[in-house]
């Protein structure tokens, strides 16, 4: 069935698909139903296909966006003729901002990849990589300029990568540090690993201040 058109319409889509996120964040992609969602939007059961075709499909609809604006996001901000240290300083800074703005759909990216059909899992997989090759592009400039130490770039994008993403995971705007200051010591962890000299005196945040 065709989706309601207008901005009637599409305000509503957008409704449900905040709503969808909430939802799965909270309880998982299983436990959430269609009537859920449509008791949570103010609609009839039966309504809600009038503006998606599946419960699947919007979740592979919510993910697929996620990462297609993560990767335009990036690329927006990115200064692909500046020094490979500059330009990976300047990823830190993106995922992680980018990020801690967005902790629910970091959930649903990170957990719900085992609901997903094969070909949906193969195409949300895909775009991950396309991220992920944008740091790794970062990182191999860096390795054949000298500005890095020589390393396995694949690996090295994993792991920064798993580290980046993992502080959206326990991160608190009402924790001990503020957002600069996570992102200063990561960026710290993340140069050092690859140079052991980061650029910059960032401010040295003692230990003792423990998780955010």
């Amino acid at each position: 069935m065709a989706r309601t058109r207008g901005s009637v319409g599409a305000e509503t889509e957008k409704a449900i698909r905040k709503a969808a996120v909430e939802l799965i964040a909270k309880h998982g992609f299983e436990a959430m139903t269609l009537r859920d969602l449509a008791e949570h939007v103010g609609l009839q059961p039966g309504s809600i296909y009038r503006y998606i075709a599946t419960k699947d499909q919007l979740l592979v609809d919510i993910m697929a966006e996620h990462m297609e604006t993560l990767i335009a996001a990036w690329r927006a901000a990115d200064r692909p003729d500046a020094d490979p240290r500059l330009r990976l300083e300047g990823f830190v800074d993106f995922h992680i901002r980018y990020h801690f703005q967005r902790q629910k759909e970091v959930v649903i990216a990170n957990l719900e990849l085992r609901s997903l059909t094969p070909d949906a899992r193969r195409a949300c997989v895909g775009l991950r990589k396309t991220y992920e090759g944008e740091l790794r592009g970062i990182l191999e400039a860096g390795i054949t300029q000298g500005f890095f130490s020589p390393t396995d770039s694949g690996i090295a994008t994993n792991a920064i990568i798993s580290m980046l993403t993992g502080v959206c995971f326990w991160y608190s705007p009402k924790g001990k540090l503020s957002a600069d200051d996570i992102i200063a010591i990561h960026k710290r962890l993340v140069l050092g690993g690859l140079s052991g000299t980061p650029r910059g005196e960032a401010k040295i945040i003692p230990l003792a201040a423990g998780r955010n």
